[in-house]
């Protein structure tokens, strides 16, 4: 079965290695937004040929072919997901790394108003919120 991702690859004419396959399979089946080390890992459980070398040039070569989305969510390591089809926004758990997929018509609202009253017309952006759960902050000492 061809994955989301792999489809996207095979529709812009990208050459297919069954290592890119396995690849684009892994951030396909991925849940949250992984960085090169870990697709490194989960396609060396299904292909333990695969180089991290290998891994760097697909993930490179998706992202350039705008398959992939490439965020930095202040954690110092590159994290990526398929290309969006519908526009979201994240919050980051800066405790536990998780990454919350978001969509708030209010917020999207408040941003074209802002580059209105700018006077500019909002074509695109991103959002990421760094947020702490609540009951989890530290009590000064």
């Amino acid at each position: 079965m061809t994955s989301r991702l792999e489809q996207l690859c095979l529709d812009k004419g990208l050459k297919m290695t069954e290592q890119r396959r396995i690849i684009a399979r892994v951030l396909s089946d991925s849940a949250d937004h992984p960085d090169v080390e870990q697709v490194y890992r989960r396609a060396t459980e299904i292909d333990p040929r695969i180089s991290i070398a290998t891994v760097y040039r697909t993930v490179r070569l998706f992202e350039e072919a705008n398959i992939l989305a490439r965020h930095d969510f202040g954690d110092g390591r590159s994290r990526y997901e398929e290309m969006p089809s519908a526009h979201h926004d994240h919050l980051i758990d800066l405790q536990s790394g998780h990454v919350i997929e978001f969509r708030n018509d209010e917020i999207e609202k408040l941003q074209r108003l802002v580059a209105d009253q700018l006077g500019y017309d909002l074509v695109g952006h991103r959002l990421e919120l760094y947020a702490i759960k609540r009951g989890n902050q530290r009590k000064p000492e």
